[in-house]
């Protein structure tokens, strides 16, 4: 059975100072992700696919090392855009991000509205999957499109209730009929 395989980036080094799609990974993100690269659980990844964000490409290259394989980046798997805040603290990023949420049709101090980031990455993966037709299909991006993406497949309601608990999760689904195996699942445990 092909599957499609959607992964979170792990653990970031957070800088303000930085556009938050040019953050990296940590040394505890690098490390889940070399991990996660070993496992059994990509082992018949033949396509790897990547937001245009660092973070992601970056996780995907490691993923992408163990089959010598290339990564193609497609900008509209991007994270829902939050430039309109750019860095928030923590604590003020989660009370938004339960907005984002709690009311998909409106936009949280400028964010993309949660149906349209949902629309978009429908779209994305739709667009992918349609030209993939060998082996599992690895897209590795972000949190709250994935899970979008994950209550769209799902056919349920947007809810922050189905969202990963921490960076660097997966999640996978059955091709081509999109049925979701399992939620969300650690890449690696942290700490290595």
């Amino acid at each position: 059975m092909r599957k499609l395989i959607f992964v979170t980036h792990p653990e970031v080094t957070v800088d303000p100072q930085i556009d938050v799609r040019r953050w990296r990974l940590s040394d505890a993100g690098l490390a889940r992700m070399r991990v996660f690269a070993e496992s059994t659980v990509v082992a018949n990844v033949t396509s790897i696919w990547s937001s245009a964000e660092a973070k992601a490409i970056e996780a995907a290259g490691i993923l992408a090392a163990r089959f010598g394989a290339g990564v193609q980046v497609d900008a509209e798997l991007g994270e829902n855009d939050r430039t309109a805040t750019g860095f928030v603290p923590p604590q003020e990023f989660e009370k938004l991000a339960d907005a984002f949420f709690a009311e998909p049709e409106k936009s949280v101090r400028g964010w993309e509205r949660a149906i349209d980031a949902q629309c978009r990455i429908e779209k994305a993966a739709g667009r992918i999957l349609a030209q993939e037709s060998d082996g599992d299909v690895a897209v590795v991006a972000h949190g709250a499109v994935g899970t979008l993406l994950l209550c769209s497949y799902l056919k349920q309601p947007i809810s922050r209730a189905a969202d990963q608990p921490y960076q660097g999760h997966y999640w996978l689904a059955s091709l081509p009929d999109l049925e979701v195996l399992h939620p969300w699942l650690p890449i690696a445990p942290r700490g290595g």
